[in-house]
């Protein structure tokens, strides 16, 4: 007994020592230090899988054999890219898992992190909470309600398995024209700054001694993405991706303090932009990408492109994909967006490699970056979807805080023909009232662009939500009478008698370049039924808009008017104040112009005659219940 005893124990010495010396490896330990465990890991990696770590595809070709295949470091959803329509949180989880376990069996078990845009809440995903657009929480002024939507919006990402979201976009957008325009908090750079708190919100507050570093805390947070730097909001005319033409003192004092802000909170990443500066293109910018950003603002998240952004160096685009590759890595950019033509992406770089033409020290300052990421928010250790918080989607207190975050934004523009005899707040207890516009009865309207689907949608089934009309009926005495009519003629308006009317009118959902407008006029029929209505009825016009539009047209006329911006899912909040339950508070993040003639016309310009200035906005008292 005592020989084979023995013998067991030396067999099991002789396995451990294998087993030991296969274990034990530093980047695996969570208790080593970051920088420890990423140089670790950066030592064992081959090139492929070097560069694997900088590609970013689309979640349509993310199968788990491809991402092991090419060794792929990260996937994303582009806007609308779901794995079903209508998808629960727990289909989300599992497609993402599906794809992790691919990443999870390569040689070095690197996990894949994935990415979705969540700019207005987790905004893809079918009865997820849609918060008001970046415009509207710009008019709150109320930097803890943006980081309390912040951290709303992370449990809802992580109810379905992601741990990244591209958001906050800090555009500081100058020109209203520009069809992103919503998705930037103000035109002052100020306000943009104090919003940052967003980033806080979604990674979590950065410990003192961590501050500039990225951070993430932990398995209930994602990590962030400041965009699009820089100076995606100073364009001529606003057109999209287009040219931002300002001297440096400008680039630096308007477009790039929400950027000191974001390091300073630990923001994880920078998406660059598609638009140039001075005519060169942000994604071969090379100063302000590695010579700025992370030596200067000593910024050590990683810096990723935009969708195809690199693409677009060349025009066309693609036109010369191996300059565009060289230009755009060369700049400084660690990940590349790519998100089709991952293998043309890939061989490109490393023969460029393999040539020369691209240093290996280059390459390794990006799998750095994205490494120390990955660490730093505990990806190794959790790379799984957590099952347990599938219920946070469009959970009850998500919904009652967008309908805070909607009675904030609000901006009471005017209040009676005189400042005698205010209209609002209206009284809930009336004989009858008539409700009117194409933007009264449609949850996608109000939604806006960036919702369920990329461009957004008209319609009452995309998803969850309350609209405006539902909202004043909930609202209302029950003996009063509420009739709605969408697009009514001077028979209807006329041939009742009504205590007032309510018109909800705007402009239809869109994103991106679809949204560049140079006239910014009010949609037909909306005109026709402000003048029909409020020709005959005391009126409120509600404006659901990512923009100030034209109305000088037609203000005298209109008894009450309020800017309502993109309130999203939760209409509620829009009837909470408009009778009364809640003052009116917000105050204007943009100037509201006269006419576009004027355009770009901000802040603290010298010929700056507006319709209504930058910060105005009228209030009104809660009735005491």
């Amino acid at each position: 007994m005592g020989s084979l005893h023995k013998f067991s124990v030396i067999l099991l010495i002789l396995c451990f020592a294998t087993l030991g010396s296969a274990q034990y490896v530093k980047y695996k330990d969570p208790k080593q230090p970051v920088s420890v465990r990423v140089k670790d890991l950066l030592g064992r990696m081959t090139l492929a899988e070097k560069i694997g770590q900088m590609t970013q595809i689309e979640r349509e070709n993310a199968t788990a054999e491809q991402i092991a295949k090419y060794f792929i470091g990260s996937v994303l959803s582009g806007g609308g890219s779901v794995p079903a329509p209508q998808a629960s949180a727990q289909a989300w989880a599992s497609m993402v898992n599906e794809m992790q376990k691919g990443a999870l069996s390569t040689r070095l078990g690197i996990p894949m992190i994935y990415g979705i845009d969540a700019v207005h809440g987790h905004n893809n995903v079918y009865k997820a909470t849609i918060f008001p657009h970046n415009v509207g929480l710009g008019a709150t002024r109320d930097p803890d309600l943006v980081k309390r939507i912040g951290e709303a919006t992370a449990l809802e990402v992580r109810a379905t398995g992601i741990p990244y979201v591209f958001a906050p976009c800090v555009a500081v957008c100058r020109d209203p024209r520009w069809g992103r325009c919503y998705e930037s908090y103000s035109e002052d750079p100020k306000v943009v700054q104090s919003l940052t708190t967003l980033i806080s919100g979604l990674q979590g507050d950065v410990p003192s001694n961590d501050v500039g570093r990225p951070y993430v805390g932990g398995s209930k947070k994602v990590a962030a993405c400041a965009k699009h730097y820089v100076g995606d909001g100073g364009t001529v005319k606003g057109i999209n991706e287009n040219n931002t033409i300002i001297d440096t003192h400008g680039l630096l004092t308007i477009h790039m303090p929400p950027y000191y802000n974001s390091i300073i909170r630990g923001v994880s990443t920078v998406m660059v932009s598609y638009s140039s500066w001075n005519g060169v293109k942000m994604h071969a910018n090379h100063h302000l990408i590695t010579d700025f950003l992370k030596n200067k603002l000593r910024f050590r998240g990683f810096v990723i492109s935009d969708w195809q952004g690199i693409d677009r160096i060349t025009s066309p685009p693609h036109k010369n994909y191996s300059y565009s590759i060289e230009a755009g890595i060369g700049a400084g950019i660690d990940m590349i967006m790519v998100p089709y033509t991952y293998t043309e992406f890939i061989d490109d770089l490393t023969e460029q490699v393999n040539n020369k033409i691209i240093p290996m020290s280059r390459i390794d300052d990006a799998v750095y970056r994205i490494l120390r990421v990955k660490f730093t928010m505990g990806l190794f250790e959790s790379p799984f979807a957590d099952s347990s918080l599938a219920d946070e989607l469009g959970k009850q207190e998500h919904r009652e805080l967008a309908r805070e975050a909607v009675r904030k934004s609000l901006v009471l523009l005017k209040n009676g023909k005189s400042s005698y005899s205010p209209v609002l707040p209206l009284p809930k207890k009336a004989g009858k009232i008539l409700v009117t516009g194409s933007h009264a009865d449609d949850l996608g309207r109000q939604c806006g662009g960036w919702t369920i689907t990329w461009q957004g949608q008209p319609g009452n089934n995309i998803t969850a939500g309350t609209t405006i009309l539902s909202a004043i009926k909930a609202t209302v005495d029950p003996s009063t009478t509420v009739v709605y009519s969408e697009n009514p003629d001077s028979s209807v308006v006329t041939g009742d008698k009504y205590d007032y009317a309510i018109v909800v009118v705007g402009e239809p959902p869109y994103a991106e370049g679809f949204g560049d407008n140079l006239n910014l006029t009010i949609p037909e029929p909306g005109p026709t039924v402000i003048q029909t209505v409020c020709k005959s009825i005391k009126c409120v016009v509600v404006l659901i808009s990512g923009r100030p539009l034209v109305v000088e047209p037609y203000i005298g006329g209109i008894d009450a008017f309020v800017a309502a911006w993109l309130p999203g899912t939760e209409g509620q909040g829009v009837a909470d104040v408009l009778f009364g339950d809640y003052g009116f508070t917000g105050k204007l993040s943009r100037t509201w112009f006269k006419s576009v003639d004027q355009l770009p016309m901000n802040v603290g310009d010298a010929h700056y005659d507006p319709l209504f200035p930058f910060g105005y906005g009228l209030t009104t008292q809660a009735h005491s219940s």
